[in-house]
């Protein structure tokens, strides 16, 4: 009997609950109904738009969640200097001023910038510095090394001193340390990120970051002592127009005579050593904040930040063409630079006028090795 009534009290409440879910079934609707667009409901106000007069906190209570209002008033009056205690010139500003950059709506300075450069600076920096690579690459493929026409003698000629030689080594070794990390900070992202993932990543950019503000000074300052070296040398002289409408005898197989630097070097020297290199060091140096009275706002630092890295970009271009002539692109050139000292041969194939000028004694500093013959009175030999 016991057993029986809790069979039909569990079926009269399996019976109510499927009453009440029919129950509660929405009835079908008309074909009218079905095609109509649904609105929003009767009331409803859209979340960016605020009732007037009515306060954050009203509308914190109406609508919990929405901060719309919130960023609103940071986009208003960020830039609108408040209360901070720490010290600086922008320290109370939550957001630089709006701009209007072209193609987009009105945004912060700071946006601007982003946008200059990950949209020029980036994509356009990375793709000459590949180009030059490649076209590098195909010179070399097509010549080969340059020089070696006029066979070396066994005597060799002093090229460049051992202080030369320091202050050259000093400057180009700070300059591959930034070159290296101003490139994996600035294109990483592209080629090592996902090779080594973001943690190693990070670390890698942070370390190379931090080398990069300590090397910038030791390279300004060797910097300094290169413009001052070679100053001399790379003044214009008779012959230099002359070389460059030749095009240095590439073409022709027969190198134009020069003196101790051809056109090209000095035109490297002028406008990738001197004007380049001191526009690449004092934008540096701002970013290091070592200028007094510079770098002091976001803004400054953003200009500095462009112009550091579209000098850094030119530069590391136009000293692709120096290292590779430097090295594998011409027999005998790393040897002058790592001993200061070049075979006659060399020197007259290359820089004819300067090895005349030290054979007649017009260039006192610049001697023949002790253990060497004097200069023109043995026959070369091959």
């Amino acid at each position: 009997m016991l057993s029986t009534m809790r069979i039909l009290i569990v079926g009269a409440m399996w019976a109510c609950v499927a009453i009440g879910a029919t129950s509660a079934q929405p009835a079908a609707p008309t074909a009218s109904e079905a095609v109509a667009p649904k609105g929003p409901p009767a009331g409803f106000v859209a979340p960016a738009e605020p009732q007037p007069g009515e306060s954050n906190a009203q509308r914190a209570a109406t609508q919990p969640g929405n901060n719309a209002p919130f960023w609103r008033d940071v986009r208003e009056s960020g830039a609108k200097a408040g209360y901070s205690s720490l010290p600086g010139a922008e320290q109370g500003v939550l957001i630089q001023e709006f701009v209007q950059y072209p193609g987009s709506r009105f945004t912060s300075a700071g946006e601007a910038w982003r946008q200059v450069r990950n949209n020029w600076i980036i994509p356009y920096g990375g793709s000459l510095l590949v180009i030059v690579a490649l076209a590098i690459a195909i010179f070399y493929w097509r010549k080969g090394q340059l020089g070696g026409h006029v066979p070396d003698t066994g005597r060799r000629i002093e090229r460049f001193t051992p202080f030369e030689r320091a202050a050259h080594w000093s400057n180009a070794i700070a300059f591959v340390v930034l070159a290296v990390s101003g490139i994996v900070i600035a294109f990483g992202k592209f080629f090592l990120l996902p090779v080594m993932g973001a943690t190693l990543f990070g670390w890698l950019s942070y370390g190379l970051k931090t080398v990069h503000n300590f090397a910038g000074p030791l390279f300004a300052v060797s910097l300094l002592v290169v413009i001052f070296t070679f100053i001399r040398d790379n003044l214009p002289a008779k012959g230099d127009l002359h070389w460059l409408r030749r095009g240095g005898g590439l073409l022709s197989g027969h190198e134009v005579p020069s003196h101790r630097f051809n056109a090209a070097e000095k035109l490297l020297f002028w406008g990738g050593v001197f004007l380049i290199g001191l526009i690449v060091v004092g934008s540096g140096l701002v970013l290091d904040l070592l200028v007094p009275g510079l770098g002091d706002t976001r803004g400054e630092m953003q200009v500095a930040h462009m112009i550091h890295a579209v000098g850094a970009v030119l530069m590391m271009a136009m000293f692709l063409g120096h290292i590779y002539i430097g090295t594998v692109g011409m027999k005998g050139a790393y040897g002058a630079m790592r001993t200061g000292y070049v075979d006659e041969g060399w020197a007259k194939e290359h820089h004819e006028w300067w090895y005349e000028d030290i054979k007649a004694g017009k260039i006192p500093a610049q001697r023949s090795r002790p253990d060497a013959p004097p200069l023109g009175s043995a026959t070369p030999q091959a």
